[in-house]
Protein backbone atom coordinates (compact mmCIF):
# COMPACT_ATOMS: atom_id res chain seq x y z
CA UNK A 1 0.00 0.00 0.00
CA UNK A 2 2.80 2.66 0.96
CA UNK A 3 4.66 1.52 -2.26
CA UNK A 4 1.72 2.40 -4.05
CA UNK A 5 1.29 5.75 -2.81
CA UNK A 6 5.40 6.31 -2.95
CA UNK A 7 4.59 5.69 -6.56
CA UNK A 8 1.45 8.10 -7.26
CA UNK A 9 3.36 10.47 -5.51
CA UNK A 10 6.46 9.96 -7.86
CA UNK A 11 4.06 10.12 -10.48
CA UNK A 12 2.28 13.61 -9.79
CA UNK A 13 5.63 15.27 -9.15
CA UNK A 14 7.06 14.46 -12.42
CA UNK A 15 3.88 15.85 -13.69
CA UNK A 16 4.37 18.63 -12.39
CA UNK A 17 7.95 19.42 -13.44
CA UNK A 18 7.16 18.77 -16.99
CA UNK A 19 4.55 21.36 -16.44
CA UNK A 20 6.59 23.85 -15.10
CA UNK A 21 9.10 23.38 -17.57
CA UNK A 22 6.93 23.38 -20.61
CA UNK A 23 5.68 26.68 -18.96
CA UNK A 24 9.07 27.72 -19.00
CA UNK A 25 10.25 26.60 -22.87
CA UNK A 26 7.09 27.95 -23.96
CA UNK A 27 7.66 31.54 -22.15
CA UNK A 28 11.55 31.65 -23.89
CA UNK A 29 9.89 30.79 -27.13
CA UNK A 30 7.53 34.08 -26.43
CA UNK A 31 10.11 36.77 -25.57
CA UNK A 32 12.44 35.42 -28.21
CA UNK A 33 10.02 36.28 -30.65
CA UNK A 34 8.15 39.49 -29.49
CA UNK A 35 12.15 40.99 -29.23
CA UNK A 36 13.83 39.59 -32.24
CA UNK A 37 12.74 42.63 -34.42
CA UNK A 38 14.13 45.45 -31.58
CA UNK A 39 17.31 43.17 -31.72
CA UNK A 40 18.28 45.05 -34.80
CA UNK A 41 19.97 48.12 -35.05
CA UNK A 42 19.76 50.31 -37.20
CA UNK A 43 22.34 51.99 -39.12
CA UNK A 44 21.53 55.70 -40.33
CA UNK A 45 23.97 57.59 -42.81
CA UNK A 46 23.10 60.93 -43.44
CA UNK A 47 24.96 64.44 -45.53
CA UNK A 48 26.03 67.30 -43.45
CA UNK A 49 23.79 69.87 -44.01
CA UNK A 50 19.93 70.74 -44.39
CA UNK A 51 19.03 66.90 -45.36
CA UNK A 52 20.24 65.77 -41.97
CA UNK A 53 18.84 67.89 -40.37
CA UNK A 54 15.65 66.61 -39.54
CA UNK A 55 16.82 63.68 -37.79
CA UNK A 56 18.87 66.09 -35.39
CA UNK A 57 16.28 65.60 -32.24
CA UNK A 58 16.04 61.77 -33.25
CA UNK A 59 20.13 61.58 -32.47
CA UNK A 60 19.14 62.95 -29.09
CA UNK A 61 16.37 60.86 -28.31
CA UNK A 62 18.77 57.63 -29.20
CA UNK A 63 21.30 58.98 -26.80
CA UNK A 64 19.05 58.92 -24.10
CA UNK A 65 17.72 55.22 -25.19
CA UNK A 66 13.86 56.37 -25.47
CA UNK A 67 13.62 54.89 -29.00
CA UNK A 68 11.90 51.65 -29.76
CA UNK A 69 14.63 50.53 -31.80
CA UNK A 70 18.43 50.96 -30.99
CA UNK A 71 20.02 53.03 -33.64
CA UNK A 72 23.99 54.15 -34.87
CA UNK A 73 24.23 57.23 -36.70
CA UNK A 74 27.32 58.70 -39.57
CA UNK A 75 27.11 61.96 -40.69
CA UNK A 76 29.53 62.86 -43.72
CA UNK A 77 30.48 65.60 -45.96
CA UNK A 78 30.53 63.97 -49.37
CA UNK A 79 27.51 62.28 -50.94
CA UNK A 80 29.59 59.76 -52.79
CA UNK A 81 31.21 58.36 -49.52
CA UNK A 82 27.22 57.98 -48.39
CA UNK A 83 26.78 56.31 -52.09
CA UNK A 84 29.53 53.89 -50.87
CA UNK A 85 29.03 52.90 -47.94
CA UNK A 86 25.15 51.92 -48.88
CA UNK A 87 26.38 49.83 -52.04
CA UNK A 88 28.41 48.24 -49.56
CA UNK A 89 26.02 47.30 -47.10
CA UNK A 90 27.61 49.43 -44.36
CA UNK A 91 23.94 51.70 -44.12
CA UNK A 92 20.76 50.47 -43.85
CA UNK A 93 18.83 53.76 -44.21
CA UNK A 94 20.33 57.00 -45.80
CA UNK A 95 19.55 61.07 -46.10
CA UNK A 96 20.64 61.66 -49.63
CA UNK A 97 20.45 64.47 -52.57
CA UNK A 98 17.32 63.47 -54.37
CA UNK A 99 18.85 62.53 -57.91
CA UNK A 100 21.51 60.55 -55.79
CA UNK A 101 18.96 58.71 -54.84
CA UNK A 102 17.91 57.66 -58.32
CA UNK A 103 21.50 57.22 -59.56
CA UNK A 104 21.76 54.24 -57.05
CA UNK A 105 18.61 53.02 -58.03
CA UNK A 106 19.86 52.53 -61.44
CA UNK A 107 23.46 51.31 -60.17
CA UNK A 108 22.16 48.93 -57.58
CA UNK A 109 19.50 47.33 -59.82
CA UNK A 110 16.63 48.48 -57.66
CA UNK A 111 18.19 47.44 -54.43
CA UNK A 112 16.80 50.88 -52.61
CA UNK A 113 13.77 52.59 -52.31
CA UNK A 114 12.73 55.62 -51.41
CA UNK A 115 10.79 56.29 -48.33
CA UNK A 116 10.28 59.44 -47.49
CA UNK A 117 11.22 63.38 -48.74
CA UNK A 118 13.51 65.07 -46.01
CA UNK A 119 14.32 68.16 -47.43
CA UNK A 120 12.69 70.32 -49.85
CA UNK A 121 14.56 73.56 -51.82
CA UNK A 122 17.15 75.16 -50.65
CA UNK A 123 18.31 77.62 -53.29
CA UNK A 124 17.89 81.12 -52.98
CA UNK A 125 18.91 84.27 -55.00
CA UNK A 126 20.90 86.59 -52.84
CA UNK A 127 22.00 90.48 -53.89
CA UNK A 128 22.46 93.53 -52.36
CA UNK A 129 21.09 96.52 -54.42
CA UNK A 130 20.37 94.65 -57.90
CA UNK A 131 16.87 95.36 -58.93
CA UNK A 132 15.60 91.34 -58.86
CA UNK A 133 12.17 90.13 -57.75
CA UNK A 134 11.98 87.33 -60.04
CA UNK A 135 13.65 84.65 -61.94
CA UNK A 136 12.84 86.90 -65.01
CA UNK A 137 14.45 89.79 -63.79
CA UNK A 138 17.49 87.82 -64.60
CA UNK A 139 17.44 88.30 -68.00
CA UNK A 140 20.59 90.49 -69.17
CA UNK A 141 22.14 89.70 -65.57
CA UNK A 142 25.34 87.89 -64.52
CA UNK A 143 24.63 84.69 -61.44
CA UNK A 144 27.60 83.33 -59.74
CA UNK A 145 27.28 79.98 -58.48
CA UNK A 146 28.61 76.66 -57.40
CA UNK A 147 27.88 73.11 -59.09
CA UNK A 148 28.41 73.36 -62.90
CA UNK A 149 26.62 70.07 -64.07
CA UNK A 150 24.58 69.68 -60.84
CA UNK A 151 21.27 69.99 -59.86
CA UNK A 152 21.39 74.02 -58.93
CA UNK A 153 22.50 74.66 -62.35
CA UNK A 154 19.16 72.35 -64.15
CA UNK A 155 17.06 73.91 -61.28
CA UNK A 156 17.93 77.59 -62.57
CA UNK A 157 17.92 76.79 -65.77
CA UNK A 158 14.46 75.20 -65.85
CA UNK A 159 13.30 78.10 -64.24
CA UNK A 160 14.36 80.63 -66.30
CA UNK A 161 13.31 78.40 -69.49
CA UNK A 162 9.77 78.99 -67.61
CA UNK A 163 10.51 82.15 -67.29
CA UNK A 164 11.20 83.44 -70.78
CA UNK A 165 15.21 84.00 -70.29
CA UNK A 166 16.75 82.59 -73.01
CA UNK A 167 20.31 80.57 -72.55
CA UNK A 168 22.30 83.48 -73.86
CA UNK A 169 20.19 86.26 -71.86
CA UNK A 170 21.67 85.27 -68.87
CA UNK A 171 25.30 84.41 -68.14
CA UNK A 172 25.88 81.93 -65.11
CA UNK A 173 29.38 81.92 -64.02
CA UNK A 174 30.56 79.00 -61.64
CA UNK A 175 32.90 79.22 -58.61
CA UNK A 176 34.20 76.43 -56.90
CA UNK A 177 32.94 77.03 -52.97
CA UNK A 178 29.75 78.86 -51.69
CA UNK A 179 32.51 80.88 -49.82
CA UNK A 180 33.77 82.49 -53.27
CA UNK A 181 30.24 83.76 -54.34
CA UNK A 182 29.34 85.11 -50.61
CA UNK A 183 32.72 87.01 -50.78
CA UNK A 184 31.07 88.64 -54.67
CA UNK A 185 28.19 89.79 -52.95
CA UNK A 186 30.13 91.35 -50.42
CA UNK A 187 31.96 93.21 -52.57
CA UNK A 188 29.30 93.94 -55.15
CA UNK A 189 26.35 95.04 -54.14
CA UNK A 190 24.83 94.97 -57.76
CA UNK A 191 25.70 91.44 -58.09
CA UNK A 192 23.31 88.29 -58.18
CA UNK A 193 24.42 85.14 -56.61
CA UNK A 194 22.39 81.72 -55.76
CA UNK A 195 23.24 80.25 -52.52
CA UNK A 196 21.99 77.19 -50.92
CA UNK A 197 20.68 77.03 -47.63
CA UNK A 198 22.33 77.56 -44.57
CA UNK A 199 25.33 79.74 -46.67
CA UNK A 200 22.95 82.24 -47.63
CA UNK A 201 22.08 82.38 -44.07
CA UNK A 202 25.70 82.98 -43.33
CA UNK A 203 26.01 85.37 -45.66
CA UNK A 204 23.09 87.62 -44.73
CA UNK A 205 24.12 87.04 -40.96
CA UNK A 206 27.94 87.87 -41.96
CA UNK A 207 26.79 91.29 -44.43
CA UNK A 208 23.35 93.30 -43.44
CA UNK A 209 23.02 94.94 -46.92
CA UNK A 210 22.58 91.35 -48.40
CA UNK A 211 19.27 90.09 -49.02
CA UNK A 212 16.87 87.13 -50.22
CA UNK A 213 15.32 88.13 -53.36
CA UNK A 214 13.82 84.90 -54.64
CA UNK A 215 13.67 81.37 -53.47
CA UNK A 216 13.68 79.21 -56.00
CA UNK A 217 11.18 76.61 -54.07
CA UNK A 218 9.02 79.37 -54.36
CA UNK A 219 9.07 80.18 -57.90
CA UNK A 220 9.23 76.09 -58.60
CA UNK A 221 6.17 75.43 -57.19
CA UNK A 222 4.33 78.65 -59.34
CA UNK A 223 5.18 77.19 -62.62
CA UNK A 224 2.46 75.84 -64.76
CA UNK A 225 3.51 72.36 -64.94
CA UNK A 226 2.33 70.21 -62.07
CA UNK A 227 5.10 70.15 -59.88
CA UNK A 228 4.95 70.75 -57.02
CA UNK A 229 8.21 72.26 -55.51
CA UNK A 230 11.82 71.10 -55.26
CA UNK A 231 13.36 68.42 -53.84
CA UNK A 232 16.59 68.55 -52.20
CA UNK A 233 16.91 65.51 -49.99
CA UNK A 234 15.13 62.04 -49.75
CA UNK A 235 15.32 58.82 -47.50
CA UNK A 236 16.32 55.72 -48.98
CA UNK A 237 16.66 51.92 -47.74
CA UNK A 238 18.13 49.20 -48.67
CA UNK A 239 15.84 46.77 -50.13
CA UNK A 240 17.20 43.99 -48.61
CA UNK A 241 17.03 45.43 -44.99
CA UNK A 242 13.24 46.68 -45.82
CA UNK A 243 12.28 43.09 -46.80
CA UNK A 244 13.86 41.82 -43.64
CA UNK A 245 13.04 43.86 -40.89
CA UNK A 246 9.65 46.10 -42.47
CA UNK A 247 8.61 47.11 -38.57
CA UNK A 248 11.81 48.90 -38.49
CA UNK A 249 12.11 50.85 -41.40
CA UNK A 250 8.03 52.21 -40.21
CA UNK A 251 9.47 52.84 -36.77
CA UNK A 252 12.12 54.84 -38.03
CA UNK A 253 9.46 56.95 -39.85
CA UNK A 254 7.61 57.54 -37.03
CA UNK A 255 10.70 58.60 -35.20
CA UNK A 256 11.38 60.86 -38.70
CA UNK A 257 7.82 62.57 -38.63
CA UNK A 258 8.36 63.42 -34.61
CA UNK A 259 12.09 64.64 -34.95
CA UNK A 260 10.99 66.98 -37.93
CA UNK A 261 7.93 68.11 -36.33
CA UNK A 262 10.64 69.28 -33.50
CA UNK A 263 13.33 70.82 -35.27
CA UNK A 264 10.42 72.86 -37.17
CA UNK A 265 8.50 73.87 -33.49
CA UNK A 266 11.66 74.24 -31.48
CA UNK A 267 14.54 76.09 -33.96
CA UNK A 268 16.61 77.53 -30.41
CA UNK A 269 16.95 73.88 -29.89
CA UNK A 270 17.88 72.86 -33.46
CA UNK A 271 20.43 75.39 -33.97
CA UNK A 272 22.38 73.96 -31.11
CA UNK A 273 21.96 70.39 -32.41
CA UNK A 274 23.44 71.66 -35.79
CA UNK A 275 26.35 73.24 -34.21
CA UNK A 276 26.78 70.07 -31.86
CA UNK A 277 26.81 68.12 -34.82
CA UNK A 278 29.33 69.84 -36.96
CA UNK A 279 26.32 71.17 -39.63
CA UNK A 280 26.27 74.96 -39.31
CA UNK A 281 28.96 76.87 -37.56
CA UNK A 282 27.09 79.10 -34.88
CA UNK A 283 23.77 78.50 -32.99
CA UNK A 284 22.64 82.59 -34.21
CA UNK A 285 23.06 81.44 -38.36
CA UNK A 286 21.34 77.73 -37.79
CA UNK A 287 18.45 79.33 -35.84
CA UNK A 288 18.20 81.50 -39.49
CA UNK A 289 18.97 78.92 -41.55
CA UNK A 290 16.47 76.38 -40.42
CA UNK A 291 13.33 78.11 -41.15
CA UNK A 292 14.50 78.21 -44.67
CA UNK A 293 15.69 74.41 -45.25
CA UNK A 294 12.22 73.18 -46.30
CA UNK A 295 12.77 70.24 -43.39
CA UNK A 296 10.19 68.24 -43.82
CA UNK A 297 9.13 64.21 -44.10
CA UNK A 298 6.65 63.84 -46.71
CA UNK A 299 5.54 59.87 -47.19
CA UNK A 300 3.25 57.95 -49.14
CA UNK A 301 1.81 58.64 -52.23
CA UNK A 302 2.48 62.47 -52.44
CA UNK A 303 5.88 61.84 -51.69
CA UNK A 304 6.14 59.85 -54.95
CA UNK A 305 4.23 62.43 -56.85
CA UNK A 306 6.19 65.16 -55.66
CA UNK A 307 9.44 63.46 -55.92
CA UNK A 308 8.26 61.53 -59.69
CA UNK A 309 7.49 65.17 -61.24
CA UNK A 310 10.95 66.95 -59.84
CA UNK A 311 13.18 63.80 -61.38
CA UNK A 312 11.43 64.30 -64.67
CA UNK A 313 12.83 67.54 -64.69
CA UNK A 314 16.29 67.20 -64.03
CA UNK A 315 16.17 63.94 -66.72
CA UNK A 316 14.76 66.38 -69.43
CA UNK A 317 17.75 68.62 -68.79
CA UNK A 318 20.13 66.46 -67.98
CA UNK A 319 19.45 62.39 -67.70
CA UNK A 320 22.75 61.20 -65.88
CA UNK A 321 21.74 63.76 -63.24
CA UNK A 322 18.71 60.93 -62.12
CA UNK A 323 20.72 58.26 -63.67
CA UNK A 324 20.13 57.96 -67.22
CA UNK A 325 16.34 57.32 -67.34
CA UNK A 326 13.56 57.43 -64.47
CA UNK A 327 13.50 55.14 -61.88
CA UNK A 328 10.57 52.29 -61.81
CA UNK A 329 7.53 52.21 -59.24
CA UNK A 330 9.41 50.41 -56.73
CA UNK A 331 11.59 53.35 -56.20
CA UNK A 332 9.01 54.41 -54.28
CA UNK A 333 8.02 53.13 -51.00
CA UNK A 334 4.17 52.28 -49.94
CA UNK A 335 3.71 50.67 -46.26
CA UNK A 336 2.09 48.32 -47.77
CA UNK A 337 4.72 47.27 -50.27
CA UNK A 338 6.20 44.65 -47.81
Amino acid sequence: MEKKKDRKTAVVFVMVYMLIASLMLAGCKGQAGSGAEQDVTVRVGALKGPTSMGILFLTEKVASGATEYPYTFQMVTAADELALMLAKGELDIALVPANLAAVLYQKTDGGVAVIDINTLGVLYLVTGTAPVGSVADLKGRTVYLTGKGTVPEASLRYLLEKSGVAEEDCLLEFKSEPAEVAAILAADPDAVGLLPQPFAAAALFQNDSLRVVVDLNEAWANQEDGTEGMVTGVTVVRRAFLEQHPEAVRAFLEEHVLSTAAINEDPDRGAYLAVEAGIVPGEAVAESAIPMCGIACITGSEMRDMLSAYLEVLERFQPELVGGEMPGDDFYYMENDV
